[in-house]
Formats: C-alpha cells, sequence, structure tokens
C-alpha cells in the first residue's frame, strides 16, 4: 500500500535521513536540560512550526516521551488548524511516510474509535494538507523504531475530549500501551495574522510572552482539558486548542498527574520581527 506522503519534508525540515538525523542530534545536543525524575513521562506537548524555528522543542519533548526502555505500541498524536465547529478526523489504516521511515497506522485502535465517533477519515491519498501533526512524525521514529501512529485531528470542543478518554479505554481493551502527543503552537502575533491589541515592539513582545502564552501555558499545566479550550478560544493563544486539550484529557487518563515546562521560545528570537508566533514544550507524568 502507497504510504501517505510527507507533504513538508525538503521545506520545513529535511527529507534526506541523513540531515534529519544530524538536525536531531543537534537539537538535542543542545537539549535546555533534562526532565527532572520521578514518574515516567506519558506524554507531551509540542510546538509545529518549521524545524528552524521550534524543531528543538519539540524534538526534546518527543524524545523525554519516547526514548525511554519501554517503547509504546502506539504513540496518539493530536492536532490540526480546526475551529469548534469542525468535524474531528482521523487517519485509520495504511502508513505515514516519513525521511527516517514509514510510520504504520493503529488500525484496530482507529477502528474501534470509528465505530464510535463520526469522524472524516483521510486516506494516504484523500488528506488536509496539515503541518501540525506531520512535522512530529520524523521525531517518533527516530526515538521509536517500531510504535505505531494514531493521528487525530482535534477540534477545540467537548467531542476532542469524549475522543481522548475513548481511545485510552479502547487501548486498555486491546492491551496496547500508549504515547500521547499534542500539536500546538502559542500565540499568532501581529500584522500578518491580524491580531495586535498590545501594539508592537517590545511592550507586544512582553504581553506575549508574559501574559497572554503565559496564561495558556498555565491552563495546559493544570492539566485542565476543558479550560485550555475556553483559554485558546478567548484568547487566541493556542492554534490548535483542541489538540493541547486532547492530549492532556488522553493523559489524565492514563494516570498523569505531573506537568512540567521544558521550554518556551518565540519565533521572534530567531526571527525578529512585528509579526511573531509563541512555542512551548510540555510533559506530563
Amino acid at each position: 500500500m502507497t504510504p501517505r506522503k510527507a507533504v513538508f519534508a525538503g521545506s520545513w525540515y529535511p527529507d534526506k535521513p541523513s540531515a534529519c538525523e544530524r538536525e536531531i542530534q543537534e537539537f538535542l545536543s543542545r537539549k535546555d536540560g533534562p526532565a527532572k525524575s520521578g514518574k515516567p513521562v506519558l506524554g507531551g506537548i509540542v510546538p509545529h512550526a518549521g524545524w528552524y524555528f521550534s524543531g528543538k522543542i519539540a524534538c526534546n519533548v518527543i524524545r523525554d516521551v519516547l526514548g525511554g526502555e519501554n517503547e509504546p505500541d502506539v504513540t496518539l498524536i493530536f492536532g490540526m488548524h480546526l475551529h469548534r465547529d469542525s468535524e474531528p478526523f482521523i487517519m485509520a489504516d495504511g502508513s505515514w511516510e516519513t525521511p527516517l521511515g514509514e510510520l504504520e497506522i493503529a488500525t484496530s485502535l482507529a477502528e474501534r474509535l470509528t465505530r464510535r465517533f463520526h469522524f472524516i477519515v483521510e486516506t494516504a491519498r484523500r488528506f488536509t494538507k496539515d503541518n501540525t501533526i506531520e512535522l512530529q512524525l520524523p521525531f517518533i521514529k527516530y526515538f521509536s523504531k517500531h510504535t505505531k501512529i494514531l493521528p487525530v485531528g482535534a477540534p477545540p470542543s467537548g467531542i476532542s475530549i469524549d475522543i481522548a478518554h475513548a481511545a485510552v479505554e479502547e487501548a486498555k481493551a486491546l492491551g496496547m500501551s500508549l504515547a500521547v502527543i499534542g500539536s500546538t503552537d502559542l500565540t499568532h502575533y501581529g500584522p500578518n495574522y491580524g491580531f495586535a491589541p498590545a501594539g508592537i515592539g517590545e511592550k507586544a513582545l512582553s504581553w506575549v510572552r508574559e501574559v497572554n502564552d503565559a496564561a495558556v501555558i498555565q491552563k495546559m499545566r493544570d492539566m485542565d482539558p476543558e479550560a485550555v479550550i475556553r483559554e485558546a478560544l478567548k484568547n487566541h493563544n493556542a492554534c490548535c486548542g483542541g489538540a493541547a486539550a486532547s492530549a492532556i484529557a488522553a493523559l489524565k487518563k492514563l494516570g498523569a498527574t505531573q506537568s512540567e515546562l521544558l521550554s518556551y521560545q518565540t519565533s521572534h528570537d530567531k526571527s525578529p520581527g512585528n509579526s511573531f508566533v509563541g512555542y512551548a514544550g510540555v510533559v506530563f507524568r
């Protein structure tokens, strides 16, 4: 069966295995610091800009989630840019191409979810071009050679939280171990995005960092999925609030009780200007 193409490879991240591995090793060599010792990391929230901007953050979160001794049977990954009235999406069979090799879809788990919920079902030939999930896949493949994936597009609404709970229930019924990733960037600020309530310049940058992004990060840290959705819809500080909320809901059902902010940056740190985006990496235990 033909895999789903990696449509952002060669532009948002490298399309050659050696180049992907080289960048990943460079990201890891500059790791901000190890996650705190204690309970194992069950999942995380990652950004999804091009690797130049946010790859280091995403890479190190996924390393902490998947880089241990116990490889999960399935990595459940929530993403997609959706509005609250969107239907959820799922890729239910086949595989997804990465420069480091294909990732197989967890078909048996997908089948159980599609019996319980109505999804827009994507295939290798019919899918929405969306960076939120694809940019994480080479990291997943690098750190976990044999895990399958279940990609879910999660709108910022209660149905996504229901799907997250059901995914954990059905994985348990199948005897599958799970890791969970939620993909979202934070505030998209400035004239490029039509959102500039704090003006421009240093005052605006400080407001995004210390107020707007800080608010949604705190809701994530509090592990309150409903509050994450409300915050994202109200203050435009998570472009995929449904994905972050779904990941948190699934992780809580898996038993996570602790959170840690590993890293926070903005695109302004790499490319200064009046328009910029926030990125955070959070892990859950």
